[in-house]
């Protein structure tokens, strides 16, 4: 039997967040009420009050809703929830967190669920569960309930929704997981144009006792590598696709923020950087592209996305930021420099083959880079074997650097 969390405001979602609950109970799982609310007294008696979540952040409830502005309220909840959340998870007292809102409630219950570790079961029912999520996602696994009609009383649609969500919820919790391995843990960044040397490395490294995640960098994959890092579990990086940066600087759709690469080398978590696909920016359809790129170097990597070959001014630009962030670095770091190609399509003959755009970024990685930070320059193009083979020995030496 496990214990699940109904988060949510029980002022004005009462009577739907205590049809979840029931449901819950019938499955035979116990629940937690957490009220959010700050509007009426709650309708649904919670094991958590509003004024106890408020407390949490050090936050004066009364103080807060007297001034009776709702944003700054949302706001105050949004900061006092995940506090709570994150508690109870640390505790162990509870097992998974179900919620349902519209924008306040949403805004509210997504900020407490990315507070919990991924894997935790997290399910947002939500009006806005549709378009773009990210800013409610962020990194963390968070399932996008769409509520298809207002969560405004139980109808014949709303009834459904909710017992679906339910039903899910009660799912994760039931779900047998599998053996918790010990390996240790190296995480890695590929793209479709790099997938021949991330794939050789993974294999390599685990023959040597390692368990390799691998997350492809389209921006979210870039900034939840980030945060998997920040978490402390993870042995080594091998950073092979740093095209995130590409997008970040030229202005593509896939970038991963202006934070990609700090969290290694802030923690000193060993690692290989290399600039693979950094001759390319993403957009999608053509008709996407800015019309200041008009007459730059395209290819159509599928119907939904448009790549553009960086330009030598821009692959410089590109080359001194990577090095700013791995001079950051505290702990070991080799640079690994694929001379003969930095992607699948910038190879000789192939569409982004441009020699004097790759050496600009090299020159710009290598004069800017500290002077202590290891440099291995190879003829190789990046998918090469025998790159993939230069740069798992390189990662390993740096984690045995680490660990003596």
């Amino acid at each position: 039997m496990a214990t699940i969390a109904i988060l949510g405001t029980m002022d004005t979602k009462g009577e739907e967040h205590a049809f979840v609950a029931d449901f819950i109970r019938r499955r035979g799982h116990q629940t937690l009420i957490i009220d959010v609310g700050t509007l009426e007294p709650p309708t649904l008696r919670p094991d958590i009050t509003r004024e106890e979540v408020a407390s949490e952040a050090g936050i004066d409830l009364g103080a807060l809703v007297a001034g009776a502005d709702r944003g700054k309220t949302i706001l105050g909840m949004s900061q006092a929830a995940p506090i709570v959340l994150s508690r109870l998870q640390r505790e162990r007292k509870i097992d998974a967190v179900i919620s349902l809102g519209g924008g306040g409630g949403t805004a509210i219950g997504t900020a407490a669920m990315r507070a919990l570790p991924i894997g935790f079961p997290k399910i947002m029912v939500s009006t806005l569960a549709s378009g773009n999520t990210a800013q409610y996602i962020g990194v963390k696994d968070i399932v996008m309930f769409p509520s298809i009609v207002d969560i405004a009383g139980l109808n014949r649609i709303s009834s459904q929704i909710l017992t679906r969500a339910a039903g899910a919820i009660c799912g994760m919790v039931e779900a047998v997981l599998p053996i918790t391995q010990d390996k240790p843990i190296i995480v890695a960044s590929m793209f479709g144009n790099t997938t021949d040397c991330v794939q050789h490395a993974r294999k390599l490294l685990e023959k040597k006792g390692y368990e390799v995640l691998i997350f492809h960098a389209t921006g979210s994959g870039g900034r939840v590598m980030e945060s998997l890092i920040e978490s402390g579990l993870v042995a080594g990086v091998l950073d092979i696709t740093t095209t995130e940066w590409a997008d970040e600087i030229v202005g593509g759709v896939l970038s991963a923020g202006p934070t990609r690469l700090e969290a290694a080398a802030r923690l000193g978590v060993p690692a290989i950087v290399c600039p693979g696909c950094l001759d390319m920016v993403n957009f999608l359809g053509p008709e996407t592209i800015p019309e200041k790129f008009k007459g730059r170097t395209l290819y159509p990597h599928n119907p939904q996305v448009t790549l553009m070959r960086t330009s030598p001014a821009e692959a410089a630009e590109i080359g001194l930021i990577i090095a700013e962030k791995l001079n950051a670095s505290i702990g070991p770091i080799t640079v690994m420099l694929p001379l003969g190609a930095i992607s699948g399509i910038s190879v000789p003959g192939k569409p982004f083959h441009d020699p004097a755009a790759d050496e600009a970024l090299f020159a710009a990685i290598k004069k800017n880079l500290r002077h202590d930070i290891r440099v291995v320059e190879l003829d190789n193009r990046i998918n090469d074997s025998f790159f993939a083979e230069a740069c798992v020995r390189e990662l390993l030496e740096n984690i045995d650097s680490a660990n003596r």
